[in-house]
């Protein structure tokens, strides 16, 4: 059986992270400021990074952010991303599973995250605009799929709006996310992926019965742009330039950390997240833990002791952002201090949010 377009897709994706720049011109995570403890008074040595998050104990506040799956040659780029995720004791997401809900032929690309890393927590992950199509049978298929922990839904219609392919019916998804979230056994999350979720947006999740909310803020990868540079080898002129034009589009992650902290939920901060400062900035904010995708893309290309060197410092970067704010565990760390700058300061001003964060 030959590939489907939905896999050749996932490919095309892959390779222009690793191969072109995607990323939004903004790093909003410059606008935020930890204040640093003179006097921290704990030992670096004894701090401690284990965090709770939707009921396991993770050895780091990190996520590997679904990022592939759907083609045979991502097999080996979730096998290095899942041997990470194991030897690490950190979370993991798989790509969309739309491919192989098409083609079951592609699951293998999926359930080699389960096979290396069988003790790791693992999500799954479909599309809300797919869920018309597939129900909550086709969501139980994606779980069974790499027996996952969890399942996102992801909302990428900025996306679907530029590709040539894209899927732009929007009716429905949050009365489809609240029959999933009350029909299926795992818990339900629900993740942007590139342009932020608002405080309305959080707050109808929230009430469907989703367990927690990723942000997935403008700041990292821009899918606008990945989409300019496949409709610019397709020779699609008009998918090119809305890709220009919404580049930069969405909510900063900074802002959608902060409008989606209080309501009771976890919060998951991806978007530009490139460092263990940056990192240790989300969760004195409001996230609960981080996912990172981009930073991981080349190194798993070259295999999964990249990856873990890539990860360790990132983790090495967090302890020592918490020994300097005086937080010897990711629960002190959120009250750390903290002052916001900048474009995420007036945007959140302007939008009524408090930006006051001594504690």
């Amino acid at each position: 059986m030959g590939l489907n377009a939905t896999s050749k897709r996932k490919l095309d994706h892959l390779r222009l992270c690793a191969e072109e720049d995607v990323e939004h011109s903004v790093s909003c995570f410059e606008d935020v400021w930890l204040i640093h403890n003179a006097l921290p008074e704990i030992d670096m040595n004894e701090i401690s990074l284990k965090t709770r998050f939707l009921g396991r104990e993770l050895e780091a506040p990190l996520l590997i952010a679904s990022m592939t799956g759907g083609h045979p040659e991502t097999i080996e780029v979730n096998r290095s991303l899942a041997e990470a995720a194991k030897r690490l004791g950190i979370g993991i997401g798989v790509g969309s599973q739309r491919a192989a809900l098409e083609d079951p032929e592609q699951e293998e690309s999926f359930r080699v995250v389960r096979d290396v890393a069988p003790d790791a927590f693992v999500y799954a992950n479909i599309g809300a605009p797919q869920l018309a199509k597939y129900g909550i049978g086709g969501v139980k298929r994606a779980v069974e799929m790499i027996d996952a922990d969890a399942v996102a839904i992801h909302l990428n219609f900025l996306q679907e709006a530029i590709q040539p392919e894209g899927d732009v019916n929007a009716i429905g998804c949050i009365t489809a996310i609240n029959r999933i979230c009350t029909r299926l056994d795992v818990p339900v999350i629900v993740k942007e992926t590139g342009a932020g979720i608002s405080h309305k947006v959080g707050y109808m999740l929230a009430q469907a019965g989703v367990a927690a909310i990723d942000v997935g803020g403008a700041g990292g990868t821009s899918w606008a742009g990945i989409e300019v540079h496949r409709a610019k080898a397709e020779g699609n002129e008009m998918k090119e330039h809305l890709g220009r034009a919404f580049w930069n589009w969405g909510i900063l992650t900074t802002v959608s950390i902060v409008e989606c902290k209080d309501f009771g939920i976890p919060v998951i901060a991806t978007g530009g997240v490139r460092s263990g400062i940056d990192i240790a900035k989300s969760i004195a904010l409001g996230a609960t833990v981080c996912g990172m995708a981009l930073p991981l893309v080349e190194p798993a290309l070259r295999g999964a002791d990249a990856v873990i060197d890539r990860i360790r410092q990132v983790l090495e970067e967090l302890k020592v952002a918490m020994f300097l704010t005086g937080s010897k565990t990711v629960e002190d760390l959120r009250f750390a201090e903290v002052v916001l700058t900048g474009l995420t300061r007036e945007i959140l001003q302007e939008r009524g949010f408090e930006t006051k964060f001594l504690r």
